[in-house]
Parts: structure tokens; C-alpha cells; sequence
């Protein structure tokens, strides 16, 4: 015969590993809502201009300078030029910019070049300066030292887009991304084992999880080519 005094320590312990997990759950779903909260908010609205970004009118800023570099920095550059054509024959080197060469367009136009790889010929170097929003470009002609400068700027709209897309955002932003992905998986894990663990007083539950899963994959199987 079963013992029935069994039945309540049982049912204490399940209380007890209930609330236990219920507490370490809450509280990891709150604190990764709020790491990726504002990011969250960010993406959402970020998908909406990306996903209308036909609709969007952008009208890009272009600016464009010239001058002249100096005979003291066109002289070694010159050299470097002939030196690493000389090298590689395969496309040229990819070395950035002498600091001096830096240095000068840094006074001259507020530009900071910084030691993105540069594209040596013997006639030009070439810096290719993508940003997030817009594009960039200098470029050096080395027979009568020409230097060229070019930025287009495509609006804020097209700034945060990109941010979305990770383009041109260097390494700490492609971090960010990285720290906020798994925020937003602990997020969705941990409000998974919520809704299974009061799924039992709210019946609707689980069809409205199956909604969010088949209405999507419909939407592919149906309407995408």
C-alpha cells in the first residue's frame, strides 16, 4: 500500500525546485532585456527602413577636394611606390600610407586615413575609406603628387542601416553584434521555459508559439520564388 505521507514532502520539493528556477529564469530574462533593450528597439526600427528602403528618398553629399602634396613627402613616396611594385606583381602591396602622408592630409583636410591598406601602383596609390552611410576615397597620382579626396554621405537613415548590417563597422562594432546576439538568446531561451512553466494557466500558449513558427514558414513556402 502506498504511503501517503510521501505525498506532501514530494509536493514541497517540487514547489521548491519550481520557485527555484522560476527565480534564476526571471532573472535572467530581466537582465538580458536589458542589455539588448535599446539595441533590440534599434534593430526593430532599423528593420523597417531597410526593409522600405526603396520608398526612403536619399540624397547623398558628395565633397570633393584637391591639392597638392609637398616634393618632401612625394619624393619617399615615390620610392615606396616603386619598391613595392617591384615586390608584388600580383595586384601591388597593400601597405597603408607613410605616417608623414597621414600626418599631411590629417592637417589638410581633418582626415584621418589611419592604417587602412592602400592600393600601390607606379603611378597612384589608392585608399579605398568605406563608412558606414556613405563611402570615401583618396587617392594620390604620383607623377605630379595630385591628391584627391571624395566623401559621399547618404543621410542618417542609411548610417543606421548600415549599423544593422554590420557594413563597414570595424571590429568593436562587429563585437558588439556578437555580445548582443547571445543577450537576445538568453532573452528568447529563458522566455521559452516561462511560457512552459505557465502554460498550464494560459492555454493559448502554445498556439500562439506554433503561430509564430508557421505563419513565417508559410510566408516562404508560399510567396517567395
Amino acid at each position: 500500500m502506498k504511503d501517503s505521507s510521501l505525498i506532501p514532502v514530494n509536493a514541497v520539493a517540487d514547489q521548491k525546485r519550481r520557485a527555484f528556477w522560476l527565480k534564476h529564469l526571471h532573472q535572467w530574462h530581466w537582465i538580458s532585456s536589458g542589455i539588448c533593450l535599446v539595441a533590440m528597439l534599434a534593430f526593430a526600427v532599423t528593420g523597417l527602413t531597410l526593409n522600405h528602403a526603396a520608398q526612403i528618398e536619399a540624397k547623398p553629399q558628395v565633397v570633393h577636394r584637391t591639392a597638392v602634396l609637398p616634393p618632401a613627402l612625394l619624393t619617399p613616396l615615390r620610392q615606396q611606390a616603386e619598391a613595392a611594385s617591384a615586390v608584388d606583381t600580383k595586384g601591388g602591396s597593400k601597405d597603408p600610407l607613410p605616417a608623414p602622408v597621414r600626418d599631411w592630409v590629417a592637417q589638410q583636410w581633418s582626415v584621418a586615413v589611419g592604417t587602412q591598406a592602400a592600393e600601390w601602383s607606379t603611378d597612384e596609390v589608392y585608399v579605398a575609406l568605406p563608412r558606414p552611410g556613405g563611402d570615401a576615397w583618396l587617392r594620390v597620382a604620383l607623377e605630379d603628387g595630385q591628391v584627391e579626396y571624395e566623401k559621399t554621405d547618404r543621410g542618417w537613415i542609411s548610417y543606421f542601416n548600415d549599423l544593422h548590417k554590420g557594413r563597414n563597422t570595424g571590429a568593436a562594432w562587429s563585437w558588439f553584434i556578437d555580445i548582443f546576439a547571445v543577450a537576445c538568446l538568453v532573452f528568447c531561451i529563458t522566455g521559452l521555459f516561462l511560457l512552459q512553466m505557465h502554460a498550464g494557466k494560459r492555454p493559448a500558449t502554445w498556439p500562439l508559439v506554433a503561430l509564430g513558427l508557421v505563419a513565417p514558414l508559410l510566408l516562404a513556402l508560399l510567396f517567395m520564388h
